[in-house]
């Protein structure tokens, strides 16, 4: 405890020696004294100005501007004023109290931030870029395959396309030749002297009346052939007998054409026994629509249509998923650099605070004679002596109960209003130390993960397939013509040699820097640092405030003297007033009319009790 205390006197009396250089000046040097002033104010308002504006988005020139500007005005103040020059000093302690405690934290988010969870994101985004390529890769095999199949169909439908001229003019031949049957089976043609008595509406009712029509027009042409004979041979008999008379008598058989007639016995026996067969109508009302519809323009025309079917979340197959996965995380990225951008902004502003806490330590300390004057100074132990020899009433040594109330600045014990901060500190310091290490193993445990997944995730595709179709139609005929042009389509052949891998699609996750980690453990091993010795650079805030202020100073603790000498003398009279019991009316009012001549701050400066100064 001793050494100890030997060592905050030395830092103690190293500060105010420093103090006093910047601060007093010596008659002999007073020039050499402004150019100490003038450096110390500079060399802090760099410190400062870098504190606050390395994390600001400003350009070179703009940074290089202001801090000129800022740093003149620091010099300008440490030159001409005391109290600035005191501000200054009483940063350096804020730096190791609660604010330094807030940078650090503030710090130790950012590294965190830009560290283990950007290194997450980035293997978190590798992942699902690796898995989309995946199905990319598989989407790019199923569409291959699906092209190698239909190529045969599109080829033959490509050759149709390609045949369509030669096909249409052998639709048009076989037109012309059934023409000649739909004429002599629709056609009224040849059939106009002939009235039959109905007509059938089918087609084989009509072809089973003309055909009996045809049983007359035969006899009937047999008949008038057989009369044009007997009328020829008449002829010639009477031009080879050229006596009258005689002529007629010997050609007069050849007038017996009336037996032609007995060739009509053949139409009943025509019309009943000539074979119509039953289906014939059919068959030809069928052939008749195939030959028009045959006859007709020849068009081909070649339509693919793909049906695309919604996967992951409404995504369609036709999408790339690594361009979507990538903008996705493109958002993310923006995102998380907004953020990053506000905790720098953070440490800035954390920054300004040190510099404004300085200020109000220096306004609190001056104009109020409460505010952390706890402390038992040189000066308060020479008080006390003097008053001890004097034969007075004196406070050294404390009693056990005023203990507690008041700090030896030198003594390295840490006293229950100083182990509050302590004790904040740890919480503090705990908490982050729980989040860095949940971040760290997540991040460690997600990279090794992804490490071995990376390192024994690899597919090859390999597809290997071949046909060839050869199909010869011989002949010459119409139809043999029409098969060889329609069959000629299907003469295909083709190879498919598919071979690849996912090799491309496979990424190794990112390892954190060992940086990082040392970046996080030095961060912890500072803030543990400033949560143990805040309670000691608390106590030099008021040495240093003390230095410049002396005079200030040394009525704080004669005020603080007085005021706890006069709550010990007056401890034993209170107590004595509370021990005797209730009180009488009379004794009230006469209490009542003493507190009307009493001075109102007198009676409650017996309350009234100094304060330790939070940091």
């Amino acid at each position: 405890m001793e050494a100890a205390s030997l060592h905050l006197q030395l830092v103690y009396s190293y500060v105010r020696r420093f103090s006093g250089l910047v601060c007093r000046c010596p008659a002999k040097f007073p020039s050499a004294h402004l150019i100490v002033r003038g450096l110390f104010s500079a060399v802090s308002g760099a410190v400062v100005f870098l504190g606050i504006a390395h994390s600001l988005p400003l350009t070179f020139d703009l940074k290089l501007t202001v801090g000129a500007l800022f740093v003149g005005v620091c010099v300008a103040g440490g030159v001409l004023s005391s109290s600035f020059r005191c501000s200054i000093l009483l940063m350096f302690p804020s730096i190791l109290g609660s604010r330094g405690r807030t940078y650090l934290m503030i710090l130790i988010v950012s590294v965190l931030y830009s560290g283990p969870i950007a290194n997450i994101q980035q293997n978190a985004e590798a992942a699902a870029l690796s898995l989309s390529c995946n199905l990319d890769l598989q989407v790019h095999h199923s569409r291959m395959l699906w092209r190698s199949a239909i190529q045969p169909f599109i080829a033959i439908t490509q050759e149709l396309m390609d045949s369509k001229d030669e096909f249409q003019l052998e639709a048009l031949n076989v037109s012309r030749k059934f023409q000649n049957i739909r004429d002599e089976v629709m056609e009224q043609y040849g059939y106009d002297q002939f009235h039959p008595r109905s007509h059938g509406n089918s087609t084989q009712e009509q072809f089973a009346t003309k055909t009996k029509m045809q049983c007359d027009s035969v006899v009937n042409e047999g008949v008038q052939r057989c009369a044009d004979w007997f009328s020829l041979r008449w002829a010639e008999c009477m031009a080879a007998i050229p006596v009258p008379v005689i002529n007629h008598i010997l050609c007069v058989s050849m007038k017996f054409h009336f037996l032609c007639d007995a060739m009509r016995v053949m139409t009943p026996w025509c019309r009943d026994q000539i074979p119509v067969e039953g289906n014939f109508g059919q068959l030809f009302d069928q052939l008749n629509v195939s030959v028009d519809r045959l006859s007709q323009e020849f068009l081909t025309e070649l339509v693919l249509q793909e049906q695309q079917q919604s996967v992951l979340d409404g995504s369609l197959l036709d999408q790339n998923f690594t361009q979507s996965v990538t903008d996705s995380f493109l958002t993310l990225t923006r995102t998380m650099g907004q953020v990053l951008n506000t905790l720098q902004l953070l440490l800035s502003f954390t920054f300004i605070t040190v510099f404004i806490q300085g200020f109000s330590y220096l306004l609190s300390y001056r104009t109020d004679i409460y505010f952390d004057n706890v402390y038992i100074t040189s000066y308060f132990k020479k008080i006390d002596a003097r008053r001890k020899r004097a034969g007075k009433h004196f406070l050294l040594p404390l009693k056990k109960s005023e203990r507690k109330e008041f700090i030896f600045p030198w003594s390295p014990k840490i006293y229950p209003e100083e182990l509050k901060q302590v004790m904040a500190g740890v919480i503090q310091l705990l908490s982050i130390s729980l989040l860095c290490v949940v971040l760290l193993t997540v991040d460690f445990a997600l990279f090794r993960v992804l490490d071995v997944i990376s390192r024994h995730t690899f597919t090859q595709f390999n597809v290997t397939s071949g046909h060839q179709v050869n199909i010869n139609v011989g002949g010459d005929s119409m139809v043999a013509r029409l098969l060889r042009t329609t069959i000629s389509g299907f003469n295909s052949s083709s190879d498919v040699n598919i071979h690849s891998d996912n090799r491309e699609c496979v990424s190794p996750p990112s390892a954190l820097p060992i940086s990082v980690y040392v970046s996080c453990v030095s961060c912890v091993l500072l803030l543990a640092l400033f949560s143990c010795f805040q309670v000691y650079t608390n106590r030099l805030r008021r040495v240093i405030a003390a230095f410049y202020h002396p005079k200030r100073e040394k009525k704080r603790v004669l005020f603080l003297y007085n005021l706890q000498l006069h709550k010990r003398i007056s401890f034993p009279h209170r107590k004595k007033i509370i021990s005797r019991g209730p009180k009488t009316v009379f004794q009230r009012l006469n209490r009542w009319g003493r507190g009307l001549f009493h001075h109102p701050k007198q009676e409650a400066s017996d309350f009234e009790v100094t304060h330790y100064a939070d940091s």
